[in-house]
C-alpha cells in the first residue's frame, strides 16, 4: 500500500505535470493564434506594419544611428526577412537556369542571394533619418493571390522615391518576392547579371561570384563597422 505522505508527493508531481501540460498548451495556442493572425493580414496592411516598425526603430535606435551594422542586420533578420520568399525571388532571378540547377545548387544560390539582399536592405536602413512613408490605395480583388503594393518615401530634400512590392499569398500569409525602386524591379535587375554570369561560368560560377561578393561586403563591414548597399 502507498503511505499517505507518498500519496501526497505523487499527487503533487501529477498536479505539476498537468500544470506544465496546460502551460505548454497555452503557449502553443498563443503561437498558433499569432500565426493565424499573420496569415490573415492583408498585403497592404503587412507592408505598412513592417515599414512603420522598421522606420520607427531606425530613427530611435542609437546603435543604428551611429552606424552599427550588426544591429542593422539584426533588424533586417527580425523584421523583414520572415516576410520575404527568397526561394521564389532567387528562382525568378535565375530564370530558366533555375530548372537546370541541382537541389544543392538551388540551395546554395538562394543562400548567397539572401545574404546579398541582407546587405542591400541593411544599407538602405542605415540611411534612414527623417524620411516619411506614404501609402497608395491598393487595387486588388479579395480573391487575388498576387498583388502589388505601392508606396513612396518622402524626403526633406529631393523628389519622393517610388517604392513598390510584389507579394504572393502562401499558407503562412503574404510574402514579398520582388521590390521596385524608382521603376526598376529588383528581380529583373539581377536577372540580366545572373544570366550573363551563368553564361560565362555556369551556375557554380554564379554561386562563387555571389559568395565572393558577400565575403567582401562582410569584410568591409568588419573594418568600417558600417553597412552599405552592394553594387550590382
Amino acid at each position: 500500500m502507498v503511505s499517505a505522505s507518498a500519496g501526497r508527493v505523487i499527487k503533487q508531481k501529477w498536479d505539476k505535470m498537468n500544470l506544465l501540460k496546460k502551460l505548454m498548451f497555452a503557449v502553443a495556442m498563443t503561437f498558433a493564434a499569432t500565426a493565424t493572425a499573420a496569415a490573415h493580414e492583408a498585403p497592404d496592411v503587412l507592408v505598412k506594419r513592417i515599414s512603420e516598425e522598421v522606420m520607427a526603430i531606425a530613427k530611435s535606435d542609437k546603435e543604428i544611428q551611429s552606424g552599427n551594422s550588426r544591429r542593422v542586420q539584426e533588424i533586417v533578420e527580425e523584421k523583414i526577412l520572415p516576410h520575404v520568399d527568397f526561394q521564389r525571388m532567387t528562382s525568378l532571378a535565375a530564370g530558366r537556369h533555375w530548372r537546370e540547377a541541382t537541389p544543392d545548387q538551388r540551395k546554395q544560390l538562394t543562400t548567397e542571394f539572401r545574404s546579398l539582399l541582407v546587405y542591400t536592405y541593411s544599407g538602405a536602413i542605415s540611411q534612414i533619418r527623417d524620411q516619411k512613408l506614404e501609402y497608395r490605395p491598393m487595387r486588388a480583388d479579395p480573391a487575388d493571390t498576387e498583388v502589388i503594393v505601392n508606396t513612396q518615401v518622402l524626403q526633406s530634400r529631393g523628389e519622393p522615391i517610388q517604392l513598390s512590392y510584389r507579394l504572393a499569398k502562401s499558407p503562412n500569409g503574404w510574402k514579398i518576392y520582388d521590390i521596385n525602386v524608382l521603376g526598376a524591379w529588383l528581380v529583373e535587375t539581377y536577372k540580366s547579371s545572373f544570366a550573363s554570369e551563368i553564361g560565362k561560368t555556369g551556375i557554380d560560377g554564379l554561386i562563387k561570384t555571389l559568395s565572393e561578393k558577400n565575403k567582401k561586403l562582410a569584410g568591409s563591414i568588419s573594418k568600417t563597422g558600417k553597412a552599405s548597399a552592394p553594387a550590382q
